[in-house]
Order: structure tokens, then sequence, then C-alpha cells
């Protein structure tokens, strides 16, 4: 894919992840739109950034459907959309608080669901687009210390599947990204211990970016831990 001014909208835009990935898109010379359910940090990055930012809780199908509206109204089209807000949390399952653990649900799982199902609707009108979900490795094998993130990630990556099979003679390419541990604000105060084994972000963006450029995307693009 050219991705020369094409429109670009990512959840969970404004930090980490999503913040790196903005950035190297407005290098690819593209227009980018991002989203968070933080105000303040929103308005701060788009600004030092210079991308538009729009306030959306992908835990609100409605706020997802305004995101849509406001990027078109702006831009005219959206051609690409990334679905990349999420949570994390650790603790053996017996020990997890549950209420927290909807939360986390709410966001990768529905959260995903959400934006996915408003960017389909959205580009099934004009037959064209990509939807683009980060999930996560843990999606790919069960961990200890994780099961209730595993989980979520296993959701998301088996919606991921059957809307492209829902989807596989319309022109929209569904693709998923499963990146290993990353060296962002996800984890908050509760860094894993191996924390500073994990991936810079930069590296995992560019092969984010350098599969979108190919022709024939990888459907399922696995970004591994290097071993050592």
């Amino acid at each position: 894919m050219n991705l020369k001014n094409k429109v670009v909208i990512i959840t969970g835009g404004s930090r980490g992840f999503g913040m790196i990935l903005a950035q190297h898109f407005l290098k690819e010379g593209l227009k980018v739109v991002i989203s968070s359910n933080d105000e303040k940090e929103l308005k701060e990055v788009s600004d030092k950034i210079g991308v538009y930012g729009v306030y959306g809780d992908v835990t609100k199908e409605e706020d997802m459907t305004s995101l849509v509206e406001e990027t078109v109204k702006k831009f005219g089209v959206i051609d690409i959309w990334i679905n990349n807000a999420g949570m994390w949390m650790n603790g053996i399952a017996e020990d997890t608080d549950m209420d927290k653990v909807r939360k986390m649900f709410e966001v990768n799982v529905f959260g995903l669901m959400n934006g996915s199902r408003v960017a389909l609707r959205y580009m099934k009108e004009k037959n064209s687009g990509v939807i683009m979900n980060i999930i996560s490795t843990s999606a790919l094998s069960g961990r200890s210390n994780i099961s209730t993130y595993c989980s979520s990630k296993w959701a998301a990556n088996g919606f991921t599947k059957a809307i492209r099979e829902e989807n596989k003679d319309k022109n929209i390419r569904i693709l998923s990204v499963f990146p290993g541990g990353m060296k962002t604000e996800i984890f908050g105060k509760d860094r894993p211990d191996n924390f500073n084994d994990f991936m810079e972000v930069e590296p995992v963006v560019e092969k984010v970016i350098n599969n979108l450029k190919k022709e024939l995307p990888e459907e399922e693009l696995i970004i591994q831990r290097p071993t050592k």
C-alpha cells in the first residue's frame, strides 16, 4: 500500500506505542488522527507532535461513531483504522480483582470490538480500507501470572479472525499485530521483573509500517522479543 496522504486513526494514540506509531506515520506522509479518553493528555500530545486529536472512550461505541464522523468531517475519508488502546494487569487467577478484570475486558475486548464495528460499517460503504488490531503475543500461548490479560487477548484474537472471515469477499484488509513485551507505559508501576529485556518501541513500529506498505501485508504479524 502506498501510505502517502492516507488517513489513519489510532485509538490509544496519546502515549506509548500508539503515539510513536503516530509520529512515524507522519514521517511517511499520512494524515494522522489520534484518539484517547484523557482529554488533557490528548491535547498536549496532539499539539506537540502535530496530529489531529479527537476525544474518544473505546468502551463507548457512540464515541467511536463520533470519531468516524469527526475524522471524515476533517479529512473527507478514513483509510486505516488501528485499534491500539489497551490495558494490562498481572496476578494469578484466583487472587485477581475481578472488577479490574471487567474493566480490562471493556477496553481490550469490547473496545476493540467497538472500533472494529464502526470501522467496518464505514469501510463497507466505500468498499475499501484497512483495520489493524494491535493484540499481543499473549494471545498465542497461556502465560503464568497474567492469566486474565492473556484471556482478554485471546478473545481479541478470536474476534479478529472471525471478522476477517466474515469480510473475506470485501475489499477490506483486517490485520493483526502480535508484539511481544515492549518498553511502554502500559505497565504503570507493575512492571514485570524482566522489563529491561523488553523490546524498544521504535523497531516494532517500523516492522508494523513496513508490513503495511507491502502489496500483500501479512495478515498476522508476530513480532517476538529476541531470545538471549
